[in-house]
């Protein structure tokens, strides 16, 4: 990829514009984790639950039940799309409906398609509030960030040694995100609950929340090591402490660089060369008490 180009695919976010349809596609990408949450069995740091990138925009995979299924929000032509391995097919307008009416047409789909309802989610979870100002075209740049922010994210994947999660979505919080495990264990913890006991760092971005609301990367370390905040990062780069600790860097920021990818993959590089140092030193002295 030419510098030119890898600059062009970072599109600008304006956060008043795309308030709505993201909280709207936040809303939507939740609907979609309860069908995982109900029909897949748990995997290890709960990724049996999050979403996949895709092409256009996000997937559950195929999902195993009684019959096989696929759901995806295709966000550049705003559309939920279903599809069984029966043939059965559904694609829904994505208009800024509500949680509840998307949620009751997926359940009404499926049901009709002749998945048994010991998989069906349970109903009344979702608002019947409607995203009145949701946007086709906001919905597009959403998916041209996350497209730029995963292929940033699958360079940098590829050249790490030790286990890495899958390069995922969360539902709950709406976050493009991928773990790093460095296979030390956290002293002092059970072993067997891997959320606690594994050392981790989390490489994620967002479109923003109430601590920070626009878009930004955050870099984040469990268990945090004394020395890593006092980490000289690039020009544009912080580290936050309100609210959580970790590194952060504006979107805004990154787009004014001449070429985002190589910040990206300098910024977590770093990060990631100094959680290597830092967080094996931690489990060595905790070792050692």
């Amino acid at each position: 990829m030419s510098h030119g180009i890898a600059a062009e695919r970072f599109p600008a976010l304006e956060p008043h514009s795309i308030s709505a349809t993201s909280d709207a596609l936040h809303a939507y990408a939740r609907i979609l984790g309860e069908w995982m949450t109900a029909c897949r069995p748990k995997r290890k740091h709960w990724w049996h639950v999050s979403l996949r990138p895709a092409l256009n925009g996000l997937t559950t995979d195929v999902i195993h039940a009684d019959i096989d299924f696929e759901l995806q929000l295709d966000m550049r032509a705003s559309v939920l799309l279903g599809q069984t391995s029966n043939g059965e097919r559904l694609a829904e307008s994505l208009r800024g409906q509500s949680a509840a009416e998307l949620a009751g047409n997926i359940r009404g789909f499926l049901r009709a398609a002749g998945l048994d309802d010991r998989f069906i989610p349970e109903t009344g979870q979702h608002s019947d509030d409607e995203f009145a100002d949701y946007s086709a075209e906001s919905a597009r740049k959403l998916a041209d960030a996350l497209s730029s922010v995963t292929a940033a994210l699958d360079a940098f994947r590829a050249g790490i040694r030790e286990e890495v999660s899958p390069i995922q979505v969360w539902p709950h919080h709406f976050d493009l995100s991928m773990l790093w495990l460095p296979g030390d264990k956290v002293p002092n913890q059970d072993p067997h609950d891997e959320e606690y006991a594994d050392q981790q760092m989390n490489f994620g971005f967002t479109f923003g929340d109430e601590g920070i609301p626009e878009p930004y990367f955050y870099v984040t370390a469990y268990p945090l090591p004394e020395a890593l905040p006092s980490l000289l990062l690039p020009a544009g780069a912080l580290w936050q402490t309100d609210g959580f600790s970790g590194a952060v860097l504006l979107y805004k920021t990154l787009l004014e660089n001449v070429d985002p990818d190589a910040y990206l993959l300098g910024l977590w590089g770093r990060l990631l060369s100094a959680g290597r140092q830092h967080m094996s030193a931690n489990t060595m002295q905790g070792q050692s008490l």
